[in-house]
């Protein structure tokens, strides 16, 4: 038996030679998938390169690595099986007839379709990227705050046209009778996904009003910190002591929020508590003297400040000290509120006065009675 012989020997119906051929394709596209996959990868970056925004080719190639390798190797099976045929006394039924044929031939198609869909998304995420790098040209807090937003509407759009596309081109559904039954089904979508739908309305809200933007700090009731994200269903905020705080949409609506990025002042507000036994030129003399102290800044100038004794307390005489900060950084704002507080305890110990503890007095008029009674 020479060569030519064997390689036309039959097993399961199939040549040799033929499942050579399928042998061979496979470990070819297994070698070099990772090859070809950046070849392709590179030559569709070309296409974007102009609106790279000088991206490094890599980033892209990384983006783009798993999906393209998974849709060559989905080309290779095809083509290596393509060689084979079922044995015929399987009594496979045709691919027109529903059977083994037919259901590999949908799965397949259903795995290009969305190998194709993962690398369109991955495009998503670059160019989501470069409009990112645009903003940060541009330091557009609206841009920081939309970005993310429109991106993930984009990949939301993306895989409902796909999930339409495959239910259509390949089950061969009517897909205006399955948009017609979602509508008469949407009653109940809507009730059982209520807090879900809220929070969409919610980030279009945010969107269109605007209270406050990405990067900005907020307050929202108890929770403050600088906003990092905005998202369909929530809100990501980065607290003072750096954890990160995921608030439903509906409530950063709901609730009074204050944009504290959006200050032009801070205020500072206290008391001056000294001694009952504190002068009155004293009193007068420290007041005058902390004004000063308080108008010496430069962001402390531009409101007056509001020193003046207004209360007698339980066990200290009150001097209430008001002053506004012309700043919306806080840790600037505490910084000069600091300065001032230490120019204010130096004022008060040149002066020899001294501040007030609560204190009590005790008068003990019918027990030193008593003593003088018994001595008598």
């Amino acid at each position: 038996m020479n060569f030519e012989q064997l390689l036309q020997q039959r097993i399961l119906h199939n040549s040799v030679q033929n499942l050579l051929w399928c042998l061979g394709i496979l470990l070819f596209g297994l070698l070099l998938k990772r090859l070809i996959s950046q070849l392709l990868s590179r030559f569709l970056f070309r296409l974007v390169k102009k609106e790279s925004e000088d991206l490094p080719v890599n980033y892209f190639l990384q983006l783009l690595r798993r999906p393209v390798e998974l849709f060559i190797t989905l080309l290779f099976l095809y083509t290596a099986f393509s060689f084979l045929r079922f044995p015929p006394e399987w009594q496979l039924a045709p691919i027109s007839q529903f059977g083994l044929r037919r259901v590999l031939l949908r799965l397949y198609q259903v795995g290009m379709i969305f190998t194709i869909t993962w690398i369109i998304l991955r495009f998503v995420d670059f160019f989501a990227l470069v409009f990112t790098r645009r903003a940060e040209r541009t330091e557009s807090a609206l841009s920081f705050q939309l970005i993310p937003f429109m991106k993930e509407v984009a990949k939301v759009f993306i895989v409902l046209c796909t999930v339409f596309i495959v239910l259509g081109v390949i089950f061969n559904l009517d897909v205006g009778s399955i948009v017609a039954g979602l509508g008469i089904g949407g009653l109940a979508v809507a009730l059982a996904g209520k807090e879900s739908l809220e929070n969409l309305f919610a980030s279009f809200t945010i969107f269109l009003d605007r209270p406050f933007t990405v990067g900005e700090v907020v307050q929202v009731g108890s929770i403050s910190g600088k906003v990092e994200k905005v998202g369909f269903r929530s809100t990501r905020i980065r607290t003072m002591d750096k954890s990160t705080l995921t608030i439903p949409n509906k409530m950063m609506i709901d609730q009074p929020l204050d944009n504290l990025s959006q200050r032009r002042f801070r205020r500072a507000s206290y008391q001056l508590c000294l001694t009952y036994d504190t002068p009155i030129p004293m009193m007068r003399s420290i007041c005058e003297e902390v004004r000063e102290a308080i108008s010496e800044k430069e962001l402390t100038r531009a409101e007056p400040p509001i020193v003046h004794f207004t209360d007698f307390g339980e066990s200290s005489l009150n001097i209430t000290v008001i002053y506004f900060v012309e700043t919306a950084d806080w840790l600037e704002f505490t910084k000069i509120k600091e300065d001032i507080n230490y120019r204010i305890i130096e004022i008060v110990a040149r002066h020899g006065a001294q501040f007030a503890f609560p204190t009590r007095t005790l008068h003990l008029e019918e027990v030193e009675k008593s003593f003088l009674v018994r001595e008598k």
